[in-house]
């Protein structure tokens, strides 16, 4: 009986030991589909969120709650034979605040063109060296974006290791021949694009330094140092402004601000004048769609 206690706690530290980093939810728009075995879609759904909350990413421990959350929306557009799938997906991680209830978007982005495969009750397997299936790869790619981005917003330059290995990843898909993993003059929302701005371009991979900025020197101290906090915001898109200055509409600027227009808008509305001022002038080079939100801080 001892000896069995012994073991049942054995076995309880080793599986305590493994940890898994990702908490996404999988939602699968088929409304476009018209096909009649729609209970595919719910064991899509299943195994794509086993594959990415059911693995360990990481060697580092995580609690529970530090599980990093994510929604993945898939929009099937087409089913052009049994089996094959054409789909846009959009991804979105979010990170707390230190010291609130407050939950930051920190990745926004859409891929517009994915194509897989997938039948019933298909086991999803996963080799970084090597391209074994477009859903697998897409999945661990942004896997791997997630993981980086959410490092770097605690860690300045914090995510490298997982942005070689989406590297790794793009490099093996590029065999396949499926659209979203090469470079396209058509399509600047892809993989290959995201990929080469934040682990090859020297001009927009210092982004990675304005995430470090705007969440760990920004949000994480806005309660206790405001002042300061502000100022580091204010740091993160000048870096921003001076990147898109020098090569205009980068995926990765893009994404940036598609997460976080809304929240700088509303933050920014307690700064001073002074930095107000200043982050308006910057917000409307980079983002000028968004022009007349940023003009109303400029109101208060």
């Amino acid at each position: 009986m001892k000896k069995g206690i012994i073991l049942l706690l054995f076995f309880c530290q080793i599986f305590t030991g493994f940890s898994q980093e990702l908490n996404f939810t999988v939602i699968i728009n088929s409304d476009r589909a018209r096909i009649q075995n729609t209970n595919i879609f719910a064991q899509m759904k299943t195994s794509f969120e086993q594959f990415l909350n059911g693995r360990s990413w990481t060697t580092d421990e995580f609690r529970p709650e530090e599980r990093i959350k994510g929604n993945l929306l898939i929009t099937i557009n087409d089913v052009p034979q049994v089996g094959t799938y054409n789909a846009t997906v959009q991804i979105q991680t979010v990170r707390p605040v230190y010291g609130t209830n407050y939950e930051s978007l920190v990745f926004n982005f859409a891929d517009r063109n994915w194509s897989f495969d997938y039948v019933e009750s298909q086991p999803l397997e996963f080799n970084r060296f090597t391209f074994l299936n477009n859903i697998s790869s897409l999945l661990a790619f942004y896997a791997q974006i997630a993981l980086g981005l959410d490092y770097d917003t605690f860690e300045s330059r914090g995510g490298s290791e997982f942005f070689a290995a989406a590297n790794d990843i793009v490099n093996n898909a590029q065999q396949s021949g499926r659209p979203g993993w090469t470079q396209s003059t058509s399509d600047r929302r892809n993989r290959y694009a995201l990929n080469n701005d934040i682990y090859t371009s020297s001009v927009f991979s210092v982004i990675r330094d304005a995430y470090y900025l705007y969440h760990r020197q920004g949000l994480d101290i806005l309660q206790i140092k405001p002042e300061e906090a502000y100022q580091n915001m204010l740091e993160a898109i000048r870096i921003l402004a001076e990147a898109n200055k020098t090569q205009p509409n980068g995926i990765f600027v893009i994404s940036f601000m598609d997460a976080k227009s809304d929240e700088i808008t509303s933050i920014m509305k307690n700064a001073s004048l002074e930095i107000r001022t200043e982050i308006v002038e910057l917000l409307l080079e980079v983002d000028p769609n968004n022009a007349r939100k940023y003009n109303e801080l400029l109101k208060s």
